[in-house]
């Protein structure tokens, strides 16, 4: 017995239904509605930051890092949404993956990863 995944996110939003809307259209996160999302198993990422960390925005709490499949053609999708893309050559390595990083409506940071081919 014991924890055998995250079974959710809850955060504050200006405009939760619009922001709920948002992440189902462009990620395929939630339904819209309700936030309910049936995901693919595989390795989840569970890491406290020190609270001076430049890796995310200082106002921010939080950043949601998103595992994706396919990672230049979502990439390519969220561009054509006129969605800002970020990435950086020293965010990626053949042991880690790749990383993108976009940001919702409300600012808050997501870290879009794909994570390097087992083999």
């Amino acid at each position: 017995m014991g924890v055998t995944g995250i079974g959710g996110l809850f955060f504050r939003a200006q405009d939760p239904k619009a922001l709920g809307a948002w992440y189902a259209e462009h990620l395929g996160v939630g339904d819209g509605q309700w936030g309910l999302w049936q995901q693919d198993a595989g390795m989840t990422v569970f890491s406290p930051f020190k609270a001076d960390t430049d890796y995310f925005p200082g106002e921010k709490q939080w950043m949601l890092n998103l595992r994706v499949d396919g990672l230049d053609a979502l990439i390519e999708k969220l561009r054509a949404a006129n969605i800002d893309i970020i990435t950086k050559p020293e965010w990626d390595s053949p042991e880690t993956g790749r990383f993108a990083r976009i940001h919702d409506p409300e600012g808050n940071a997501i870290e879009l990863w794909e994570p390097a081919a087992e083999g």
